[in-house]
């Protein structure tokens, strides 16, 4: 090759320098940064506009600057002390060591995987973890006190999502040497997230009695423009974790749209046959629980297979949400405010198991690097290794146990502590008036809520109310 090299010079462009040293590549960093920054816009501006749409016009602002504040902070502890936590060297089999990723001289270095730099992986990996809080917010908006979110976001943070992080996705992590299977993070984020979101929202308690009985979108099309960022925005969140331009990236992405259209189109279907009519709303939750139903096995399954999970994510959920929910007086009595339980954990929970089943050994050594040793239970027993397959499963229910468990614990803890600070929850006063009462600003200069007049068509959005009281 260096003769090769001699003779042919490079173009360039391609030829390295101090800035792109021989073992970066500058398509994969071009890449990584891009999806990046498109996961990043599914948080800012996306779900701060969906959930600035999607709940009262009282919480509007409120709903919104809980996502930019989390967006902020987890940034700031990302760097400080999260990102050697989640991902550098190890502590203990579940957790890494507490370190800064600030210095020139650390960013310059070669990441722990692909050819990029510290420094774009940190970017990286930081919007994964934001996107992680800003989901466990949407269970709790419409009651939760400000100063107390300023609280938990660091404190989860630090003591939730760095453990899952570390022992699922870091190459030193346990999970991860034992073999699980979260391409981009159904466990690290959407289960985690999901659980946390539902166990939270039990400490903090529930919205006012009318606020769970009649809470309307204030504005349907915009929170529809933060959905379809939502959506597009998985491009970057499913795409990048290869942290490599390849087929495997270009499958991931397409497989994580197949599954996103299948589940909405199947939750549509439910809405008309069980209520009569199509919920634009119900169809936001079906394209939710498809992108977080195909996310650990973007990558590493087949085409048909994604078809089949997004018909079980735009169902099961749904069954879930509209079925079990409304039986199960124990599920009923959290506020969970926008339905985080069942759109991440019971999705989340659902695309881990099902990763378990349809994970191709062949796709699997594309992205793990190691033939043979990652594989669905249906290969299993198509190829002969039976028990192969079953070991695969029971790692993927371990995880899930794992998260479970763990986010039930911290989640627990730290609202404990921040209870003893500041209240969780606003005041019955505050929560009567809303965005005016916790920051002195109102989102719209008009009248109402949202509501229509009264004796009005009373429609109740079909089967895709956004609040499960």
């Amino acid at each position: 090759m260096a003769n090769l090299n001699a003779t042919v010079p490079l173009p360039s462009n391609l030829i390295p320098d101090f800035a792109s040293p021989e073992w970066m590549n500058k398509a994969d960093n071009a890449w990584q940064l891009t999806a990046a920054t498109l996961v990043g816009m599914q948080s800012v501006p996306g779900l701060l506009i969906l959930y600035g749409g999607a709940v009262k016009k009282k919480w509007a602002v409120n709903s919104a600057f809980m996502v930019l504040y989390a967006f902020a902070c987890v940034l700031v502890c990302w760097v400080g002390w999260g990102y050697q936590m989640s991902f550098g060297d190890k502590l203990f089999p579940l957790w890494g060591k507490a370190n800064v990723a600030l210095d020139q001289k650390y960013f310059f270095q070669k990441a722990f995987l692909g050819m990029i730099p510290n420094a774009t992986m940190v970017y990286f990996q930081f919007v994964f973890a934001a996107i992680t809080l800003i989901l466990i917010a949407g269970a709790l908006l419409g009651r939760m006190n400000f100063y107390a979110w300023m609280l938990f976001v660091p404190l989860w943070l630090t003591f939730s999502y760095t453990v899952v992080a570390f022992s699922i996705w870091s190459t030193n992590g346990y999970f991860s040497v034992n073999g699980i299977i979260d391409y981009s993070g159904g466990y690290v984020i959407h289960l985690s997230s999901g659980v946390a979101g539902f166990t939270a929202a039990y400490w903090v308690g529930p919205r006012l009695n009318k606020d769970r009985e009649r809470f309307p979108p204030n504005n349907i099309l915009l929170m529809l423009a933060g959905a379809g960022l939502l959506w597009l925005g998985w491009t970057g969140f499913n795409g990048g974790d290869p942290y490599v331009v390849s087929m495997d990236a270009s499958l991931a992405v397409l497989n994580t749209h197949i599954c996103t259209a299948t589940s909405l189109l199947t939750w549509l279907v439910l809405d008309i046959v069980f209520f009569g009519k199509p919920s634009v709303i119900g169809a936001v939750q079906g394209m939710i629980t498809g992108l977080v139903c195909i996310t650990p096995a973007a990558g590493v399954v087949q085409g048909w297979a994604a078809i089949i999970m997004g018909i079980c994510s735009g169902s099961i959920p749904w069954f879930t949400m509209m079925v079990v929910h409304k039986k199960w007086k124990i599920l009923q009595k959290v506020d969970d405010t926008m339905a985080v339980l069942h759109t991440h954990a019971v999705a989340g929970t659902l695309g881990g198991l099902l990763t378990g089943l349809f994970a191709e050994p062949k796709l699997n050594f594309l992205f793990y690097g190691h033939y043979n040793e990652y594989m669905g239970l249906f290969y299993g027993f198509h190829m002969g290794k039976v028990r192969e397959g079953f070991r695969q499963m029971g790692w993927q229910i371990y995880g899930i146990v794992f998260v479970v468990v763990l986010n039930i614990i911290m989640t627990s803890l730290v609202c404990i502590v921040v209870r003893l600070i500041v209240p969780l929850r606003m005041s019955e006063e505050d929560l009567e008036i809303g965005d005016e009462a916790a920051h002195g600003e109102e989102a719209y200069a008009i009248w109402g809520q949202g509501e229509k007049e009264a004796n009005a068509n009373n429609h109740k959005y079909g089967g895709g109310h956004i609040e499960m009281a």
